[in-house]
């Protein structure tokens, strides 16, 4: 503002009034009799050759988002093999796996649940057994009447249940479970990114948002776990309808995700 203020002082002078505005005269200002610099301390010498080495930079730095933007990381080869068939084929071989292993998840969770059950119905089976008879003076008698239809059922549901607790189907649900989702949701993620590398984008539709809807029911189904381990028996039946869910998606997926592989190698070259 000082140096806008002081080159007014470059101006010529400004020519009287004339007659004809003599009564606005007295109001009149000559710039001539006045200074309007302003006297301001002198800036060192030091600082003026450091501004044009700074604004230098700065400027090329701006100077990008004066023109058109683009990708700033697009397929067309600067991912080398990321873009390739190989990669591409890893996400339908690894999600053609994990369906399979969701559905021996689901098998070795229903055979725990199986274990858990059969104890309740053994229980309500001993309700309906009538007390063995004795004689007067408490001893059985020496021939026992034949088992009845709810003793037989008993024992069969308890052999059939000592023979699931052998198969430890509770911790390896639990491991199955914790290896699909994680394994899942890397899997989930290595898909999108895969397509982006190829592509340069991701293609809103029916696979995509499936796929997303798969990730999501497998975390909710895993956040469930600590309250079925409590005895919470309405978690329990939220996390078997989250699974069914979860595996109706996957099936529904399937075609889509054919038509994907069969575009991966229309448009894509080994590796």
């Amino acid at each position: 503002m000082a140096a806008t203020l002081s080159s007014l002082k470059l101006l010529p002078s400004l020519p009287p009034p004339s007659h004809s505005h003599s009564h606005k005269s007295k109001f009149a200002v000559s710039f001539q009799n006045v200074d309007l610099s302003l006297h301001l301390p002198k800036l060192p010498s030091t600082i003026f050759p450091i501004i044009p080495s700074v604004s230098l930079p700065l400027s090329a730095a701006t100077l990008p988002f004066f023109f058109e933007t683009k990708d700033a990381l697009a397929a067309g080869g600067e991912f080398g093999i990321l873009e390739g068939r190989t990669f591409a084929l890893i996400h339908p071989l690894v999600m053609s796996s994990l369906f399979v292993y969701t559905l021996w998840a689901g098998y070795l969770g229903w055979q725990w649940r199986r274990v858990r059950t059969l104890q309740d119905e053994i229980n309500e089976l001993k309700k309906q057994v009538k007390p063995t008879p004795v004689t007067a003076d408490g001893t059985p008698p020496a021939e026992l009447p034949p088992p009845s239809p709810s003793e037989l059922k008993i024992q069969q549901l308890t052999e059939e249940r000592k023979e699931l607790i052998k198969g430890s189907f509770r911790d390896r649900h639990f491991n199955s479970g914790s290896i699909l989702l994680g394994f899942g949701v890397l899997e989930s993620v290595f898909g999108g990114l895969n397509t982006w590398f190829r592509t340069g984008k991701l293609f809103p539709g029916p696979h995509l948002f499936a796929g997303a809807g798969i990730t999501v029911l497998w975390a909710l189904a895993a956040a469930l776990v600590p309250a079925m381990q409590k005895g919470n028996e309405t978690a329990r039946n939220l996390h078997i309808a989250l699974n069914a869910l979860n595996v109706a998606l996957f099936v529904w997926q399937i075609p889509t995700g054919i038509d994907i592989v069969f575009k991966v190698f229309e448009f894509t070259k080994w590796p």
